[in-house]
Formats: C-alpha cells, structure tokens, sequence
C-alpha cells in the first residue's frame, strides 16, 4: 500500500507565510510543525508564486487592490 499524505490546513500555510517573513529558517518551520523540509520549500515556492496565490492565506496579509 502506498504512502498517505495529508495537506497543509490554512492554519499551516498561514503560519508558514508569518515564518516566512521573520525570516525563520525552513527547517525550522518543518520541525516544528513536524512537516518534511520539501514540504515546506514547495509551499514557500508556491506562495511566492504570483500566478498561483491562495487567496485565503493572501486575504489576511495583503491589502485588496483599489
């Protein structure tokens, strides 16, 4: 039987985004939300993203546009 694999909640993504900006290293992020360093960087890479933006983690860090 293959591997199970459970996605980030919006608790995650927006805690990783926070990490993310005090600059908190990302094995550090992974360990503490017992979490693979891969898992992690593929977030970090997808929030970075412009094209592929989560808009309920972006909905409460960034400003709507006028």
């Amino acid at each position: 039987m293959g591997a199970v694999y459970k996605q980030l909640s919006i608790e995650e993504r927006r805690k990783i985004e926070r990490w993310r900006h005090a600059k908190v290293p990302d094995r550090e992020m992974a360990r503490v939300l017992k979490r693979s360093k891969a898992t992690i960087h593929r977030e970090i890479k997808r929030i970075s993203s412009p094209t592929n933006v989560c808009p309920n983690v972006m909905a409460t860090t960034v400003p709507p546009r006028i």
